[in-house]
């Protein structure tokens, strides 16, 4: 491993511990009833109740327990199996399955329904929401099976729908979603998001249970279409076209007394890194919190930047970009954005790139993405590895296994979707180091790769 790849790998960590939860639970003010947050507060007369769902749910009620002075007369965890629970908590934890859906998903679903429904108005409920709870809490409306939503879903995935397109098909499907979980909660409720899709929206992070949809189903049906998905699957077309799978919409009177704040994003993740990189000697810059596109394609246009860019400069960016697969290949989308840069790196020294997933997971394979440089493609290649052929697979993790570039972490206990590390080495050859910075700054972006319009930073 050279010397930038290793920075690049420590900058990728102090990234995830900006954003892990124990770090961002400091934000919130805890009291002896409650808690409060910028402008919203719970402090419930009666019970207090708290739900952590999602990749990060139990790291975040790990989190709560540490700091609150009020504990939860009930305490409801449900995370993906394989996320890493803390000892403390093992006895009070659901599984379910994720990405794909499957009956205990369901029955949790509803399990959750019925204790909420079953609180009063001097109770209060707390959500702790991280991404993943959309297939957590996808509970089929009545008439439909939890294994023709899987297919579709997957199929609409492996298409190359992005998550905004995934989550507006989700929630006009499901009973807990587009703001049925606080439709249904006759309590108070504050719901606090770790948010993992590009620009925050709390509407689309766990496919937004408690806030307002505004999204319709005339547009979930459009995307069906668009897919050409209405006739293989004629049961959800059917259901998209009843009253029923029509979700809360802004001024409805069952979301009243329910506020939803972001708790963090990869903004706090893009930030330390970049702090990290100045103290390193580097110019970073911050290219966009809203990356998404083709993988591949981001891929090859963030290797053309570095090829072209000066001594000592750096970026990092975060989002989600999207694969459509084509072959029959092991991956997920930060290894094929990393494979694509390794392409156009080929040759070219003192650059590398790092893109991985801040869940610790990137699609079907076990790494969190991949570190590469101009000697990857070569590296594989004496290893009998074809990077154009893996490309061309979609099995990128076929190319990276047992390649030094791998970055395997396990799940991190966090979620604020990808992020991606550019470097070009300084002219003066010194020692790279790590320092914890002591302030995050605000660099203004160069370039726009986001196919919206970049809010500031």
């Amino acid at each position: 491993m050279t010397p930038l790849a290793q920075l690049a790998r420590k900058v990728f960590a102090v990234g995830l511990e900006a954003v892990h939860p124990r770090t961002l639970m400091r934000r919130v003010t805890f009291t002896p009833r409650g808690l409060h947050l910028g402008e919203h507060t719970l402090e419930p007369a009666g019970r207090l109740s708290v739900l952590a769902v999602g990749k990060a749910g139990a790291t975040m009620a790990e989190a709560f327990l540490t700091h609150t002075l009020r504990q939860p007369d009930d305490l409801w965890v449900y995370v993906p199996h394989h996320a890493p629970v803390p000892a403390l908590l093992a006895s009070q934890v659901r599984y379910g399955s994720h990405p794909r859906l499957s009956p205990e998903n369901t029955v949790h679903a509803q399990e959750l329904a019925a204790a909420i429904a079953a609180l009063t108005p001097e109770d209060g409920l707390l959500l702790l929401l991280s991404g993943g709870s959309s297939a957590l809490l996808l509970a089929p409306l009545p008439g439909l099976e939890i294994a023709t939503l899987d297919a579709l879903l997957w199929q609409l995935m492996n298409a190359g729908a992005s998550i905004g397109e995934l989550n507006t098909v989700r929630k006009h499907l499901g009973l807990l979603l587009g703001g049925r979980l606080a439709a249904l909660c006759p309590a108070p409720l504050l719901a606090l998001v770790l948010s993992d899709v590009p620009g925050d929206d709390v509407a689309t992070v766990g496919s937004g249970p408690t806030v307002p949809d505004p999204t319709t189903s005339s547009q979930a049906l459009a995307i069906l279409r668009r897919f050409a998905m209405e006739k293989q699957f004629s049961a959800v077309l059917e259901k998209l076209q009843s009253p029923e799978s029509e979700t809360p919409k802004p001024g409805d009177a069952s979301l009243e007394r329910k506020a939803t704040v972001l708790l963090g994003s990869n903004r706090e993740a893009l930030a330390a890194m970049a702090a990290t990189l100045a103290e390193e000697g580097f110019r970073p810059h911050i290219l966009t919190h809203r990356l998404r596109g083709e993988a591949k394609e981001m891929g090859r246009v963030l290797a053309s930047l570095l090829v072209n860019a000066a001594p000592g400069s750096a970026f990092v960016a975060g989002g989600e970009t999207t694969v459509r697969v084509l072959g029959n290949g092991q991956g997920g989308r930060n290894l094929e954005l990393a494979l694509a840069a390794a392409l156009g790196l080929a040759g070219h020294r003192h650059r590398c790139l790092l893109a991985a997933g801040t869940d610790g997971v990137d699609g079907t394979s076990p790494a969190a993405g991949a570190v590469v440089d101009g000697a990857t493609v070569g590296r594989g290649a004496r290893r009998g590895k074809d990077a154009e052929k893996a490309l061309a697979e979609n099995d990128s993790w076929g190319f990276f296994a047992n390649l030094p570039e791998a970055i395997v972490t396990g799940p991190t206990g966090t979620n604020v979707a990808d992020v991606v590390v550019g470097l070009v080495a300084p002219q003066a050859q010194r020692p790279l180091g790590l320092r914890t910075p002591a302030r995050a700054p605000q660099p203004q972006p160069p370039w726009s790769l986001n196919t919206g319009q970049e809010p500031a930073a």
